[in-house]
């Protein structure tokens, strides 16, 4: 057996794309080798900022032999038939066999093809992955026609066994595979030959390269820990710039620096933002919390031990956070001097989409969702209406233009500095909440009301105008949206009806943008009359043309309700709202299902009234998911399938439904007198529990039916030769199916 290992040595690999690339080399060369026949015992794959690197070890000597028969057509078979057959195969007429067969003679091709060298099937695999390689982005350069990210300088290709390494032969756009290897673009000089796997990680590290990621990015957390504690500060965690960073040097050394104090009355998100997004700095934190220090890695070991990066490093990032305390005390002096208004009119000129006017439009539209939605929550309906004028004042703001993930964050500082209420600054951090399934919910009533009235406007808008998800395209982030809604109405325990809810929303959206539609009619036709009637729209002209006012104001409105065609209608508004909440039954059936709900537990439950009101509909799965794992579970669902398999198939034989009441005159066995007893009972208690929506109390009542029910199987003839009788105790089949489904559909249930 022997072992394979490839490097692809090149210029600087973007570190966003390495661990991606290394995957994709491994599952391209790993697929190729078992595809050709040669099996492997495993496979790792590496990357650093000038490298991809694949070890894969137990490779047979040579793939092996292979005997395939084939079946072609018949001997009078037309000329086409065989020569399409003789192409398939890579034979020659004379190398067939004719065999009989149940149709008369046939020809049989017999395929024979020896193992391979494994140097000669790597070498294939290879170039068809270096050739063929998935880069989001590449490059060609020279007078080559091979594409890579960066320039490909050489290719390590050798196996290695017990005897001995040999090199793989194989050249792709004049580029020799071979046996060496470079180190250290500053660290190291010349080649280095390596013999095997173990040969070139040891070689490497000697050469001042870490070739595992993983690795590195160890070092660098441990490294800067130390530092940080050294000092009594504290390493701000930040996983995604571990994984960039360790992306980025091939020998992490790790330098921790001082923020100037006049810096450090930024607040601490702005310090980290800047520091991360522009310099890939680490932030150090003090005891109150506040950003004092930063680390750095570099990619070098320097004889002054770092000072003269520190200082280089230093230098630019005061140059970056001079432009942030800028941008800060400048927003800063336009919130306490102008208010938060000041920036929210500048909105009325950003577009939010075309057909649903400006951020302004949308700011409004949510400020009045949200004063409708704070009693739900229990908001004081002025103070959310308030907090929802201001929560994305901060878009205008240069801080925010400048670093956009602090959006909302940066409002609440700003509201702050305008002296509004503590819960109109939390609204304008939290509204933008939950982002994702991992993110906190927002618990404050006012914060509630503004983030659950910021997504029901995207939803609703979106909906209107009918631009919905498809597949897995998703340009609005609408399925976020509707799994920010499911959050917020589940971890707020809130009670309402979304359809109610979205619907008239949507109603009040289309009337105000169609109002501000004709209100822009109105203003062209003012500038249409000072260029003398020349108009360069079709359709205004045809406006102009109308001498008749009633005409013209009816085109005006077909213009302006064409922008929501699909709702225009109160059925179109109603199919549209119906689609959307069958959207957020769809995204709750996901959240669901990895709390470790069965899905066909909800399809149950989805059946049932009320489904609209998601809190409710989760009370309802959670209690008969937890129901159905007990054996009175088991038991409820045992008895209501007895009854409903035997009811069902009589209605599909006879036509009809059996849904009259049973008349319990009419029962003979005791058996069967018992059970009119049982659900006679039953049912009152059943309800009530339904009605107090305590589901478990009421499923065990249910399953307490089981007894009677067997026994009145047991004993009694359903399909009774008396016609009354058979009737009867049909329709008492279904009293018990429909006892049995108060809570939910069981016969949604699977199995």
């Amino acid at each position: 057996m022997a072992d394979l290992l490839i490097e692809l040595f090149s210029e600087e690999i973007p570190a966003r794309m390495q661990r991606k690339a290394a995957e994709d080399l491994k599952k391209l060369v790993t697929d190729g080798l078992v595809e050709a026949g040669l099996t492997y015992s495993g496979a790792r794959a590496f990357s650093t900022p000038r490298r991809l690197a694949l070890a894969v070890d137990g490779l047979p000597a040579k793939s092996p032999a292979t005997r395939e028969e084939r079946k072609g057509p018949r001997v009078d078979a037309p000329e086409k038939a065989l020569e399409g057959f003789l192409r398939s195969t890579g034979l020659e007429k004379s190398q067939l066999e004719e065999r009989d067969d149940k149709k008369g003679r046939v020809f049989f091709a017999v395929i024979e093809k020896p193992g391979r060298e494994a140097a000669g099937i790597v070498a294939e695999v290879l170039e068809a992955a270096v050739r063929g390689f998935p880069w989001p982005k590449s490059m060609r350069w020279g007078a080559g026609s091979l594409r890579w990210v960066r320039p490909l300088h050489s290719i390590l290709c050798i196996l290695s066994d017990e005897s001995g390494a040999q090199v793989v032969p194989l050249e792709i756009d004049g580029i020799a595979a071979g046996d060496v290897t470079q180190g250290h673009r500053f660290l190291s000089s010349g080649a280095i030959s390596v013999a095997n796997f173990e040969d070139y990680e040891a070689k490497l590290k000697r050469a001042k390269v870490v070739l595992s990621a993983e690795e590195r990015a160890e070092t660098i957390a441990h490294d800067a820990a130390q530092l940080a504690f050294a000092k009594g500060l504290e390493l701000v965690e930040d996983k995604g710039l571990l994984a960039e960073v360790s992306g980025l040097v091939e020998w992490p050394v790790v330098l921790m620096g001082e923020i100037e104090e006049q810096f450090r009355g930024l607040p601490p998100e702005v310090l980290q933002t800047s520091m991360k997004e522009h310099q890939k700095f680490f932030s150090v934190k003090n005891a109150q919390g506040g950003i004092v220090s930063f680390v750095t890695v570099a990619n070098m070991e320097t004889r002054d031990n770092g000072a003269t990066i520190l200082a280089g490093n230093q230098k630019v990032l005061a140059a970056r956070l001079s432009d942030a305390k800028f941008f800060w005390e400048n927003d800063l002096r336009v919130a306490k001097s102008e208010g938060m208004e000041a920036w929210t009119a500048r909105l009325e000129n950003v577009t939010f989409h075309n057909k649903l006017g400006s951020q302004a439009d949308r700011i409004a539209r949510i400020a009045a969702l949200a004063e409708s939605l704070a009693p739900m929550v229990g908001a004081e309906p002025a103070l959310a209406g308030q907090a929802a004028r201001v929560a994305k004042a901060d878009l205008s703001s240069e801080m925010v233009f400048e670093f956009p993930e602090l959006q909302g964050l940066m409002g609440r500082y700003y509201s702050d500095a305008s002296g509004l209420p503590a819960e109109v600054a939390a609204a304008c951090e939290e509204h933008y909440s939950p982002l994702g399934p991992s993110d906190d919910v927002p618990t404050a009533p006012v914060s509630v009301a503004v983030a659950l009235a910021d997504k029901l406007d995207t939803l609703t808008g979106f909906w209107a105008i009918d631009e919905k998800p498809t597949g897995s395209k998703d340009p609005f982030a609408l399925r976020r949206a509707a799994l920010g809604v499911i959050r917020l109405v589940l971890g707020n325990e809130l009670r309402t009806s979304m359809s109610e809810l979205m619907a008239k929303h949507m109603a009040m959206l289309i009337d105000v943008q169609v109002d501000k539609i004709l209100e822009e009619l109105a203003t062209f036709d003012e500038i249409s009359a000072r260029w003398q009637g020349r108009e360069p729209d079709e359709v205004m002209a045809e406006r102009f043309e109308r001498e008749d006012a009633s005409g013209v104001k009816e085109v005006d409105q077909r213009l302006a309700k064409g922008q929501f065609a699909l709702v225009a209608s109160p059925a179109g508004l109603i199919l549209q709202v119906q689609n959307l909440v069958s959207f957020l039954h769809d995204r709750l059936k996901v959240h669901l299902r990895d709390q470790g709900i069965r899905h066909d537990v909800i399809d149950a439950c989805l059946a049932m009234p009320g489904k609209d009101d998601l809190t409710l509909l989760v009370k309802r799965a959670e209690a008969v998911q937890a129901f159905l794992s007990t054996d009175d579970g088991e038991n409820l669902v045992q008895g209501f399938k007895r009854a409903n398999n035997i009811l069902s198939q009589a209605e599909a034989a006879d036509g009809v439904e059996y849904s009259f009441g049973p008349d319990a005159k009419l029962a003979e066995a005791e058996q069967e007198k018992a059970l009119f007893a049982a659900l006679d009972a039953a049912e009152p208690s059943i309800a009530s529990a339904v009605e107090a929506e305590d589901f478990a109390a009421a499923m065990a009542r249910m399953a307490a039916l089981r007894a009677p029910i067997d026994g009145f199987f047991d004993a009694v003839q359903v399909n009774a030769d008396s016609d009354v009788l058979r009737r009867n105790r049909l329709n008492l089949l279904h009293r018990i199916r429909e006892t049995c489904s108060k809570v939910a559909d069981l016969s949604r249930l699977e199995g």
